[in-house]
């Protein structure tokens, strides 16, 4: 069985986000959407938020499952018996920044691939942070949320 982890902070799961899950999900048996800590961000959303959100979002998936997670990416993939990475990039500076993960976790454990999907030129600019930006200040992000989180974004960020 080929099993993927795609690890971030979903604060909240955006458009872009949803797109490379489910390129994902046709290349891999299982996709585990892993909800990670990381010490450089204050989430907006609690970590169980975040789980509800993605799960609403991905029900129609037979072979993705959301789960909370903590540690080294490396350390939670090889747990999960996850023998692949998967990361999004949408810019230059998303590469720079992804290719020194990727490289740090070739050298935890090389036995864990990364597998970069580019995002797609409509996504390219989208963070979980424009879309909160977007909804903090009341303006339309049906074209960046997927419809099954956007009342409770804007509920969130009112």
């Amino acid at each position: 069985m080929k099993i993927a982890i795609y690890p971030g902070t979903f604060d909240p799961i955006t458009n872009g986000h949803l797109n490379i899950i489910k390129r994902a999900s046709k290349n891999f048996d299982l996709i585990i959407v892993a909800i990670m800590e990381n010490i450089k961000k204050k989430p907006t959303f609690t970590t169980i938020e975040r789980k509800e959100m993605i799960e609403a979002c991905i029900k129609d998936f037979q072979n993705v499952k959301a789960v909370v997670g903590s540690g080294l990416t490396v350390d939670f993939a090889k747990k999960n018996n996850a023998g692949v990475i998967i990361r999004g990039i949408r810019a230059v500076a998303d590469y720079e920044y992804e290719l020194q993960q990727a490289t740090t976790n070739m050298l935890l454990n090389d036995e864990i691939e990364t597998v970069f999907y580019v995002a797609r030129p409509e996504y390219s600019f989208l963070s979980s942070s424009v879309a909160k930006e977007v909804a903090y200040n009341g303006g339309d992000i049906t074209k960046f949320i997927p419809e099954e989180i956007i009342s409770r974004v804007k509920a969130k960020l009112k």
